[in-house]
């Protein structure tokens, strides 16, 4: 007759690692298909002026931005030199501003509608008179907490 033998107690079995590369790769391929690299491509020259006292933005979901600057040079064929306002991947006129933030206020959660700030990135070669033009179509939503981006350095290099 065959010989029954107990078991040791807190003997555990071996855990199986066979699936665990199928796993990695897996997760690797999710991450590679859902993440994002770049919002927008750049279409105008942003070459950002200097300041002397600045700040970075902590939460950059709470951001707006509005690019404005001379065209780069593989669009001045169509766009021409003068000045133009970027939202997301497309010229706009500065009528358009005001539709843009609207827009781009209702897409986001809404606790987060009330504290949106719009970051202006303009050239430092832009003139005023478009950075006025937009503050104004800014105000008429009341979008009223700009931010200007720039590089750290001394505002005195700005000067030609």
């Amino acid at each position: 007759m065959a010989k029954f033998t107990k078991k040791k107690q807190g003997d555990l079995p071996e855990v199986s690692t066979a699936s665990l590369p199928d796993i990695v790769f897996m997760l690797l391929f999710f991450f590679m298909t859902v993440t994002t690299m770049k919002d927008s491509e750049l279409m105008i020259k942003n070459e950002l002026p200097f300041a002397d006292q600045v700040q970075t933005l902590d939460k950059k979901d709470r951001v707006i931005y509005i690019y404005a600057g001379q065209p780069s040079s593989r669009y001045q064929d169509k766009f021409g030199t003068l000045p133009k306002i970027q939202l997301n991947d497309k010229f706009a006129n500065v009528d358009e501003v005001a539709n843009y933030v609207l827009a781009e206020r209702a897409s986001k959660r809404e606790e987060l509608q009330n504290v949106l700030t719009t970051a202006l990135k303009v050239d430092y070669e832009t003139n005023m008179g478009l950075v006025s033009d937009i503050k104004q179509e800014l105000r008429k939503v009341n979008a009223l907490k700009i931010n200007y981006t720039t590089r750290s350095g001394s505002a005195f290099e700005n000067v030609n």
